[in-house]
Parts: C-alpha cells; structure tokens; sequence
C-alpha cells in the first residue's frame, strides 16, 4: 500500500510541475500512469479532483489575463460532451477505454511532434467543437486537453492569454465533470482515500512548475513530454493487444 501511495503521488507531483510549465497537460501526463496502477474508473474521478486544484492555482495566478469571451463557447461546447463523455466511462469495457486512451496519447503526441501549429486566425465557430470533444474525452478519460489546446495555440493569442484561457475553461469544465462523475457514482470513498495524499503533492508540483516557467525556455520540455506521451501510448495499446 504504501509503495502505491508513493507512486501516486509522485505522479501527481510530475502532473502539476507539467502544467504548472506550460499551462495543460498534467490530465495527459498522469492518466496513462494512473492506468499501470488503479482500475480507470477510479482513476478518471481522481485525476480530475486533483486536476480541479491545478486549474483553480493557476486560474488565481492568471485572473488578470482572463477574458470570459474567450472561455464561454469552449464551455456552451463542453457541456453536453461531458455528459456523453461520462455516459462511455460508465459503460464501455476497461479494456478499450485503455485502447481508447492510448490512441488518443499516439495521435497527439504525434501530431504536435511531427507538425508546427501556427496560428492562423480560426473562426470562432470551431471554439464549440473543441469545447465538445474536451467534455467528452474529459468525462471518459479526465485528459481532455487536446481539442482544446490545438484550438487556442491557432487563435493568435498570447502566452498569457492562451495559459490563462485554458486554465479557466479546464478549471469551469473540471467542475462540471467532477460533479456529473460523483453524481453517476464514479467518485466513491477509494477515489477521495487516494486523494487526500496525492492533493498536497499536485498542488507543490504545480507551485514549483509555475515558479519556473519563465526562468526557461519550455520548447524542449513540451518536446519531451509529448515524447513520452507517445512512448505510453504505444505502451497502452500494445498491453490491450497481448491481453486480447
């Protein structure tokens, strides 16, 4: 028990110092690892409650950057995806959520790796689709940053604006999900026992990440994680491939 506990917290601790750097990713970082050690239906409830404490730090540290015109059609979006989201968490085999989460890591550990987004002035129309596949991939797997984070990086906004729009909209859309995730009864006693030591350990990571992030330049940092993203994935679906 006690070496769990010291593995999950520890992966906290990396998830927060990940966002804490470059604004997302702590969901991707800590899901795939979380999936190694709890069953994923206890993991989804207790990466977003931890999720929900990295957002609101950052949110507080970026309120003078936030602007609700930006974060409301991700969240208009968001909400009937969490539900649809919650409703597959529920419903569908652990075996091919893990699929599921490991495609996920491939195509956006590869896509951000292989292609240079470049901001290119999107319509703001696209800001519901991203919202939408967020709640979902939030609901069923508490990593629902990809959309997003593809969405804001092409808007031409700045460092500031886009950390602190994500970190808004992920806190707002964490709640959501936190609420419908223990309204279905997936946040159970096992889920809030796991959280009580691992949220100390995701709120210094996220602390000591924010602390750096401007003492460094964070572009082979990012390179690295979303390395490691994909190294997992490809980890994940080989696993649903040999117990299969």
């Amino acid at each position: 028990m006690m070496a769990e506990w010291l593995g999950l917290t520890l992966i906290f601790f990396v998830a927060g110092i990940t966002q804490g750097v470059t604004g997302f990713g702590a969901g991707l970082v800590a899901m795939p690892l979380l999936a190694f050690y709890l069953d994923i239906r206890v993991a989804v409830p207790l990466c977003m409650l931890n999720g929900l404490i990295i957002t609101g730090f950052l949110s507080l540290q970026l309120k003078n950057y936030v602007d609700w015109r930006k974060i409301m059609p991700l969240l208009v979006g968001c909400l009937p995806g969490v539900v649809l989201g919650i409703g597959l968490l529920k419903k569908t085999d652990e075996a091919l959520l893990t699929l599921l989460l490991g495609l996920l890591l491939i195509g956006y550990g590869g896509y951000r790796l292989l292609f240079t987004v470049r901001p290119r002035g999107v319509h703001r129309g696209w800001a519901y689709v991203a919202g939408f596949s967020t709640g979902v991939i939030s609901g069923a797997f508490s990593a629902g940053g990809p959309p997003t984070i593809i969405y804001t990086t092409l808007t031409g906004w700045t460092k500031d604006e886009i950390k602190a729009t994500l970190s808004g909209f992920f806190f707002i859309s964490g709640v959501v999900t936190a609420v419908g995730h223990a309204a279905s009864g997936l946040t159970t006693v096992t889920v809030l026992r796991l959280l009580a030591p691992t949220a100390p350990t995701v709120l210094a990571g996220v602390a000591l990440g924010a602390f750096c992030s401007h003492r460094f330049s964070t572009e082979g940092y990012i390179k690295l994680i979303l390395l490691c993203l994909l190294l997992l994935g490809l980890l994940m679906v080989g696993r649903f491939w040999v117990s299969s």
